[in-house]
């Protein structure tokens, strides 16, 4: 069955704090990103309507039809293991425009809400609200660290909802209301609390925020794959729903600013949010009271985490590819987080919000007007290249706003412009060669895999933006920022070099990176003739390494085996060869004890460090936060591994089977 295209996010909208001006990496996919449990309720997604005609271009021109493969929508569910993909009925499965309608509604008030988040909520609690710079670090440290950790429990636990009224809408029908209400707390902390008590506020509201989204946006995007198997309708569908989403960002980027320009910031805040927090409950609750979940789609048992993870980073070419990605989240959210103190205290207009209103919506609206060229370049020359000059602008954007300065704003503007331009490129170029890293999986595993993927993708981006989101803005109260007064040359300098050059140098080291991503259009080809010949039942070549590869099903371990014997590396079930299984439980019991280890010793000393929010805490506590955030996904990871143990010493697997799982999972292309 033929997959739409889509666009996968770290957040509930395609411009969250990773995807904002010029200097993030190659693309922002999911971004969330997307964002795991095996699931893709962990992976968020979008459709696109630029390319709903025109999807082949994530091909090579020449690619037949029936080849094309794109980044599947994540389901929150997927076939058992040993299930053969689901096919399209004969008859195509129409969806009312009505249905189409509500389903991707939502995604307009959720991209609104994205943009005041990543951009004007830092500077409106330390300049308004005048709450620590490190304290409000240290609020979005805790709030995105927990963002991950609960995405994969929110897919699990809808994958496994029993409910007269399905397994979707009753969380979306929760957490859509949780999240405005929480949206509009965040806005409007009390008057009367001093700076200690508005962090605390912050801290909260925050992490309140991103666990509603999480409950409202999983089974929202596992829903939308499940509505329709046919190809044209799941492209419809998510068309629609990527349209809202590019309303919501065009709005959002003026909004916010002009409001608070003509209002204030607290009221001007205060109207946002109750506006688009009001419009994101009533749109979620029109879906659930007008879309219908398809009952066929309940019984579907999802992968386990542990052996997806795992077959997901045998890939080396992903690998490269997750590596071009991770090295731009290093910086992904730095641009967005210190572009109103780049544009209040370097460039000092008169009136600064209502210039970030005038950046922003140039920068998206650049970057849309120019997404039908970069199709046509990408269709033209291939998606690598495009890919590659798609980096040019972001890195020499990002180097050219180190030079303005003070009342530099038409040269700004026209910077942001050209930095703009390729924004959109990023978006889509992403997800299509993801998808060809995903057929090449394919070719070794016999499966298509785009939930895992998608999933992997989407924790892990989210844990390596939480430094751009925090580290900035402790550097900046560690060098002693000051609200609302003319800031010092040491100040002044760290925004400017922070906003444009730390940026710029991860571009620059992600595009050396992407150069030598190998799957070119002729290379591609070999892949998908290696892919049909093990249909056929013949051994196929590897295109990059020269190995011949047996049919999947040849290999001499079964599905089920294979996927059990997954929860451990190669080296592991090596030992147990010569060991016995009693090694098993020592080596995964061992790290699930060191990550909680790691995970109590941050925790502990964030405690310590930080006893009065009304003072800096410095840059160590938030340090300490992600650190204690990742240990802590590590530990369950392992905890999982520990069970798996524990079932493998009560009943052994035949080391003949073993040898053979070891064989399909070591060669050059898979090597753990």
């Amino acid at each position: 069955m033929s997959r739409p295209f889509r666009f996968a996010t770290t957040a509930d909208a395609p411009l969250p704090e990773a995807v904002l001006l010029p200097a993030s990496c190659g693309w922002q996919p999911s971004a969330a990103i997307s964002r795991a449990s095996g699931t893709s309720g962990a992976t968020r997604i979008f459709g696109t309507s630029y390319l709903k005609r025109s999807a082949s271009l994530a091909l090579s021109p020449e690619a037949r039809p029936e080849r094309i493969r794109f980044v599947q929508p994540a389901v929150a569910e997927k076939s058992s293991p040993e299930a053969p993909a689901a096919r399209a009925p004969t008859a195509p499965e129409r969806l009312a425009l009505g249905i189409k309608l509500a389903y991707g509604a939502p995604n307009f008030a959720g991209a609104a809400m994205v943009i005041p988040i990543a951009i004007h909520l830092s500077i409106f609690y330390s300049d308004v609200i005048l709450v620590p710079l490190g304290v409000i670090a240290l609020a979005k440290a805790l709030g995105r660290a927990w963002d991950a950790l609960t995405d994969p429990i929110m897919g699990w636990v809808s994958d496994r909802t029993r409910s007269p009224w399905g397994r979707r809408r009753p969380w979306m029908a929760i957490g859509a209301p949780a999240a405005a209400l929480s949206f509009v707390a965040m806005f409007t902390p009390p008057e009367s609390f001093d700076p200690g008590g508005a962090g605390l506020w912050l801290c909260a509201t925050y992490i309140l925020y991103y666990l509603g989204q999480t409950v409202y946006a999983i089974p929202h995007y596992g829903l939308g794959p499940e509505l329709t198997t046919d190809y044209r309708e799941r492209s419809s569908l998510f068309g629609w729903e990527q349209g809202f989403s590019v309303a919501g960002t065009m709005v959002a980027a003026a909004i916010p600013g002009l409001l608070a320009a003509r209002l204030g910031a607290r009221a001007g805040y205060f109207w946002f949010a109750v506006g688009f927090g009001s419009l994101l409950a009533v749109l979620y609750w029109n879906l659930v009271w007008r879309v219908r979940e398809r009952p066929d789609f309940a019984n579907r048992v999802p992968n386990p985490l542990v052996p997806g993870v795992r077959r997901v980073l045998r890939n080396r070419v992903f690998r490269l590819l997750l590596s071009v990605y991770l090295i731009g989240s290093v910086t992904g959210a730095i641009p967005g987080t210190l572009m109103p103190y780049f544009v209040t205290y370097v460039l000092k207009p008169e009136n600064p919000t209502w210039w970030i209103s005038i950046f922003l919506t140039i920068y998206f609206g650049f970057g849309f007007l120019f997404l039908p060229a970069w199709v046509w370049l990408a269709r033209r020359a291939g998606k690598k290249l495009a890919w590659l000059l798609s980096f040019v602008s972001a890195f020499s954007g990002s180097l050219a706003l180190f030079f303005v300065g003070e009342g530099d704003l038409l040269e700004v503007g026209v910077i942001l412009a050209w930095a703009g331009s390729s924004f959109a490129a990023r978006l889509f170029l992403g997800p299509a060669i993801q998808a060809d890293v995903i057929d090449y999986d394919e070719l070794y595993t016999g499966k298509r895999r785009e939930a895992q993927y998608g999933a992997l993708w989407s924790v892990m981006t989210k844990f390596m933006v939480i430094p751009s989101l925090t580290i900035p803005l402790a550097v900046l109260a560690s060098l002693g920022y000051q609200p609302n007064v003319e800031q010092s040359p040491q100040v002044q300098f760290a925004i400017r070099a922070i906003f444009a050059l730390a940026p710029a140098a991860t571009a620059l080291v992600a595009f050396g990176v992407a150069c030598f991503f190998p799957i070119s259009e002729a290379i591609h080809r070999e892949i998908w003739a290696g892919i049909e010949a093990h249909k056929r039942g013949d051994a196929a070549t590897d295109p990059l390494t020269g190995v011949v590869l047996p049919p999947p099903n040849d290999r001499g371990v079964d599905e089920d085996t294979g996927w059990f014997l997954d929860h451990f590396t190669s080296g592991e079930l090596r030992r147990v060869l010569g060991d016995g299984a009693a090694t098993l439980l020592r080596d995964a019991l061992g790290w699930c004890l060191v990550s909680l280890a790691l995970c109590g010793a941050g925790a502990f000393y964030t405690f310590e460090a930080v006893r009065d929010l009304s003072e800096e805490p410095g840059l160590l506590p938030v340090v300490a936060i992600v650190v204690a955030g990742v240990a802590f996904s590590m530990a369950l990871f392992h905890a999982i591994r520990v069970r798996a143990a524990i079932l493998y010493r009560r009943r052994p697997i035949d080391p003949a089977i073993l040898r053979a799982h070891i064989r399909s999972t070591s060669g050059p292309a898979t090597a753990v």
